[in-house]
């Protein structure tokens, strides 16, 4: 699978903010954390880094079952940006924004700041 094609679920989700947050960690120190902050047991860890491994997003270094991240947060962000769009909007940013934009309530600064966003992207 292309690393343009990795989708990961929540579960998937908690792994990977470990790795990206802390670069290379041992799988044992994976399931440790993850232990104490999600409950999950040990081989079920392991079970979702294989998973992870497998699909490309997760990079397995030996000795010691070290793990690093191999798609980065932001190409994540922006496949699982695409997919809601294309999933909730036709893929249309336009509705998108539209819809979201009149259910808020935008103070001044967040006007001015969606403003400058958009000037920067004018050619």
């Amino acid at each position: 699978m292309a690393k343009s094609e990795i989708r990961l679920h929540e579960g998937e989700l908690n792994i990977m903010e470990l790795l990206w947050s802390n670069k290379v960690l041992a799988a044992k120190d994976i399931s440790k954390i993850i232990k104490e902050y999600i409950g999950w047991e040990k081989n079920t860890t392991y079970t979702v880094i294989k998973r992870l491994i497998d699909k490309g997003a997760i990079k397995r270094e030996d000795p010691g079952f070290l793990c690093r991240a191999a798609i980065s947060k932001k190409a994540v962000q922006n496949i699982e940006t695409k997919a809601l769009l294309d999933k909730l909007y036709n893929g249309s940013l336009c509705t998108f924004f539209n819809e979201y934009l009149k259910n808020q309530e935008l103070s001044r600064a967040e006007i001015m700041e969606l403003e400058r966003i958009l000037n920067e992207q004018r050619f």
